[in-house]
């Protein structure tokens, strides 16, 4: 087991393209060679490497690598740039202590890599940014710094300068060292002498190297006096400094050089080492009330003396068997120690423990506060679940996955794939929590929902590949909702006499809109005993019940308020069940006089264009019902921000490759519900009526 200080939990993230993989592949070449041999034989590094990729196509993409640098153990989370798949990002953000932001030296900050640094930046995590791909054509490491300032609104510390650009593009220059790192044309990443800085770069480093200094002697005030009297500190004070900051999140220290030629690659590794937090130098996770969910105010603090306290925080199946990745906060786990899932209250006995290594799996015996690794065959653990110690339950700050906006219903081609079918949607149920299952009772279709278009493509892609189902796929449907607009206040009384004991529920109560997002609310100022206390929770649950109908189509209702303000109660007839029965009645009463209204998923989109088609693109969105937000011109063409429903979004990658030949993008991702237009109402629950009338 090593020292926590040389533990570094980190992710690396990016927008889609900016060269993750490459870089994180060939930070595993760094790693994995040194760790294996010791020394790197010409040419033979190349040639293995190139069979374990063959075999390791997918464990690049798996939740976690170790690998070791300079006597440092790396945990390697490696998360995907797609908007679509941003809770990866999200639940790796979870677990993670630091972070490598890669940007492409001529794509520059794109809409995803915001998207993936907003959700840092919430997290809290620690950064260094490696500018990537500089000998790309247009590659422009000064002005992709100066997007990361602008854009991101991020400080980012300059700490290595590129020798040459494009084509000519050979190294990079340590501004705090003064050295110049240049490799040679044989692409090897050991192939490299350390000379001068060149002469034509010399004004340019000291100019960078004054900025870096004064940036990173503000953590340190009697190094700030010393160095205002002309003193300039030593090295290894600067790096803590650099250190103290980064942890911070005061700036960001930003390296350059191309991954795929692998050139200062090795320069980003020491980064991570001097300046990125080990576990025990972040905040600790937060406790949760385990009944509602709230921070109790206790941490799980990183130790190996506390209780064992783990989140599972990704399910994967492969050929091992079913994986649970998690990250340990606190204490220590064994093999065969029997373990608390303390979202079910079931216990499970800890089989195999494996660590994923660059190139293969090691068997543990035990692992501790700090490290990431995957558990062999865990029965009802999901993403997100704490494990603990039986002697010590405990809940960690759960993770919160955003509602599935759009569903498609699909059916199997042949009788064959039915049970098929079950068993692999079951398993990528699992795997990713955004993703979600259900039965339609009475057409008995199978609905898939997830985040958008191009989740529920390739769901259904890998249902075909991976799983080999045939499916039969319907057309994406919209999560429509319901909600109300204004308040009533009205009163129900339920009675019943058949002989025998009747039934007798009598409540006043007041509906009314909910804030935005505050889905169910039911309170009760009741004063006296008309209605008694120990039939709150039923009257409660009535209610609760008939939001998943609304009375416009049979959406969900959302943002509703009720208050129970007096009623009425009967010694003998009154029951829980009367009351229950007397608030769904209540409901169904009220609702249609409060205004019902439909409501539908608007979506932030994120357009790309090159110049000459921004009209086209504008004028499309308007027609989409779209609300242009924003427009900045960029380098290479021009961003518009938008909020567009949903119902409108359907196949518009295709019109938008139409309209800028092929050479617009765009991403979205979930805002909010606004209500309908009254036109689009009617129809939507005209066609709802007519599909549950064919059923």
């Amino acid at each position: 087991m090593s020292e926590l200080s040389h533990y570094r939990n980190i992710g690396i993230f990016a927008h889609v393209d900016a060269g993750k993989t490459t870089t994180t592949e060939r930070i595993l070449k760094l790693t994995g060679k040194i760790h294996k041999t010791g020394e790197v034989h010409d040419g033979e590094s190349t040639t293995d490497f190139m069979e374990q990729e063959a075999e390791r196509g997918i464990t690049i993409q798996s939740a976690a690598t170790t690998c070791f640098w300079k006597d440092h153990r790396f945990n390697i989370i490696d998360t995907p740039g797609h908007v679509d798949f941003t809770v990866e990002v999200y639940r790796s953000l979870k677990v993670l202590d630091g972070g490598v932001g890669v940007f492409c030296g001529s794509g520059g900050v794109e809409p995803q890599s915001e998207t993936n640094w907003r959700y840092a930046n919430d997290s809290e995590v620690a950064r260094v940014i490696f500018v990537n791909k500089l000998d790309r054509m247009g590659a422009d490491f000064y002005r992709v710094v100066k997007q990361i300032k602008t854009v991101l609104g991020a400080n980012p510390l300059v700490m290595t300068l590129p020798i040459g650009i494009e084509d000519d593009f050979v190294g990079v220059v340590d501004i705090l060292e003064q050295k110049a790192y240049i490799w040679d044309d044989t692409g090897l990443p050991e192939n490299f002498e350390v000379t001068d800085v060149p002469a034509d770069m010399v004004d340019k480093v000291a100019e960078y190297r004054e900025q870096l200094i004064e940036t990173a002697v503000e953590q340190d005030d009697d190094l700030m006096m010393a160095y205002m009297d002309g003193e300039e500190p030593s090295i290894a004070d600067l790096k803590r400094c650099i250190r103290k900051g980064t942890i911070a999140l005061d700036f960001f220290p930003t390296l350059c050089g191309s991954a795929f030629k692998n050139k200062g690659v090795q320069n980003v590794l020491d980064a991570v080492v001097d300046y990125l937090p080990s576990p025990t130098e972040v905040e600790p996770q937060e406790l949760a009330d385990e009944e509602t969910g709230e921070p109790t105010g206790e941490v799980a603090l990183v130790s190996v003396d506390e209780p064992f306290r783990a989140l599972a925080f990704k399910i994967m199946d492969d050929r091992f068997g079913a994986l649970t990745f998690i990250r340990i906060y606190s204490g220590k786990l064994n093999k065969g120690d029997t373990i608390l899932n303390s979202f079910t209250g079931k216990t499970e006995r800890v089989g195999r423990m494996v660590e994923m290594h660059a190139n293969d799996r090691t068997e543990l015996t035990s692992a501790q506060a700090g490290d990431i690794l995957a558990i062999v065959g865990m029965k009802a653990v999901k993403t997100g679940h704490t494990l603990c110690d039986p002697k010590h339950p405990c809940t960690l700050e759960p993770m919160i996955f955003p509602e599935p906006v759009i569903s498609i219903a699909v059916s199997p081609k042949d009788k064959g794939s039915v049970e098929k079918m079950g068993i692999a949607i079951g398993k990528m149920v699992a795997e990713d929590p955004t993703f979600q299952v259900e039965t339609d009772e009475d057409s008995g279709e199978t609905i898939l929902k997830g985040m958008g278009e191009l989740h529920l493509d390739i769901k259904v892609d890998i249902l075909k590949r991976t799983y080999g189902v045939e499916l039969e796929v319907g057309q994406p449907q919209v999560a429509y909702r319901e909600t109300i607009t204004q308040p009533v206040e009205d009163s129900y009384t339920h009675k019943k006499q058949s002989g025998g004991s009747g039934q007798f529920g009598k409540i006043d109560y007041r509906i009314r809109p909910g804030e935005p997002g505050s889905g169910f609310v039911f309170k009760s100022v009741v004063v006296g005993g008309n209605v008694p206390k120990e039939f709150f929770p039923a009257i409660e649950k009535g209610f609760k019940s008939m939001m998943d109908h609304g009375v416009l189509a049979g959406f969900p209702v959302l943002d509703v308020e009720i208050e129970l303000y007096d009623g009425g109660f009967h010694a003998v007839d009154s029951s829980a069940v009367a009351f229950e029965i007397a608030a769904k009645g209540a409901f169904r009463q009220s609702i249609p006089k409060a205004g019902a209204q439909l409501i539908e998923p608007i979506m932030k989109v994120d357009v790309f264009t090159p110049d000459d088609h921004v009209g086209d693109v504008i004028g499309d969105l308007n027609r989409r019902r779209g609300m242009i937000k924003d427009q900045e011109a960029g380098v290479t063409g021009v961003r518009i921000k938008a909020d567009v429903p949903l119902s409108e979004m359907f196949g518009y990658i295709g019109s938008l490759r139409t309209m800028t030949s092929g050479r617009g993008q765009f991403s979205m991702e979930f805002s909010h519900y606004m209500p309908c237009p009254m036109n689009v109402a009617e129809k939507v629950i005209a066609e709802t009526k007519e599909r549950n009338a064919k059923k």
